[in-house]
């Protein structure tokens, strides 16, 4: 995801505008480097805090809380060891709890503006800059004063665009509503994701057709997102790129799903819900994420943990190298 949106920042931003890029992975950097270069000046760095020290916007996609944390406070190496600067734009776009970024922010006073704005739409709309936006901020005002937080507004806006759907772009009011929007949205993916190819695993193991059967379901009660755009069986879905087309090619990994669902039941239970179809689909993405079909490919790919048949014209693409890896077609 964040390769992805970086190389739309270089893409976007003016040619005399300097991108400077972290990652733990300095080979990636170097690749980084070598690809996009051509677009304008781009400056790797091996901290947060010498990216903050150079920029007014900051943009970080992360693993985990924890992460998040050492990105911006570490006191050696994170951003809180930069100089303050309260016209600072803090972009995290990270999926992660809501206590973990509201404690960011806390302690980030005088820092700048930090925000919590997960993305959604996965690699594919990140590659294409048109991912919608969950931001932890107030909308833009209707008219504008000429103030700080109008100037703030102006540059949040104009920043979202570089990697996102203006129309896609939903603006929450508060730090942690993003996050919460995002854990609420991904309770139903994994869930649904789930339904959807025990569903089908089912109904092809009767006999039927897998494209007749999505056919069926595209234009009945059961259709959804996650059926058109993650469809977990091969060659069904030929309106555009799905991850099951090409050997389950990783939009969103199987092992993935773990951290979201159980932000999704914590969240409900911090509010007294009751996350019973979340903590049953859970157990079983546990399963499968131990699966060696699935390790590292999509998480469609759970349709084969499940048992799901593919009759010809439906294989799976998808190898596994003798170094355990995946060879995924185009």
């Amino acid at each position: 995801m964040g390769y992805a949106m970086a190389s739309n920042l270089r893409k976007k931003l003016p040619p005399s505008t300097a991108l400077y890029i972290n990652d733990i992975n300095a080979s990636v950097l170097t690749r980084f480097v070598d690809q996009y270069s051509s677009y304008g000046p781009i400056v790797p760095v091996t901290t947060a805090r010498e990216a903050a020290a150079h920029s007014k916007v900051l943009i970080s996609i992360v693993p985990g809380a924890q992460d998040v944390k050492a990105v911006y406070l570490d006191e050696e190496t994170g951003v809180i060891a930069a100089d303050k600067d309260e016209e600072r734009i803090m972009l995290e776009c990270s999926t992660i709890d809501v206590e973990s970024t509201k404690e960011v922010g806390r302690r980030l006073g005088g820092m700048g503006v930090y925000i919590d704005a997960p993305v959604s739409g996965g690699v594919p709309a990140a590659e294409a800059g048109s991912l919608a936006m969950l931001i932890g901020y107030p909308p833009p005002a209707v008219s504008s004063s000429g103030g700080l937080e109008d100037q703030i507004s102006e540059r949040l806006t104009n920043t979202l665009g570089l990697i996102g759907s203006p129309e896609k772009f939903f603006y929450l009011h508060a730090l942690g509503a993003g996050l919460t929007a995002k854990i609420c949205n991904n309770y139903l993916t994994g869930t649904i994701l789930l339904a959807t190819a025990e569903a089908i695993a089912t109904g092809v193991a009767h006999g039927l057709d897998p494209s007749d059967l999505y056919q069926v379901i595209k234009n009945s009660t059961g259709q959804s997102w996650m059926c058109d755009h993650v469809m977990p069986v091969p060659n069904v879905q030929k309106e555009y790129w799905v991850p099951s087309n090409s050997g389950y090619r990783p939009g969103f990994k199987t092992q993935m799903m773990l951290k979201d669902l159980n932000l999704g039941i914590e969240s409900a239970k911090l509010v007294g819900v009751e996350p019973s179809m979340a903590a049953k689909a859970l157990e079983v993405w546990e399963r499968a994420a131990k699966d060696e079909r699935c390790v590292d490919r999509d998480g469609s790919s759970i349709y084969l943990h499940l048992g799901g048949k593919l009759p010809r014209r439906y294989e799976d693409k998808g190898k596994k190298r003798e170094n355990g890896t995946w060879e995924f077609a185009d």
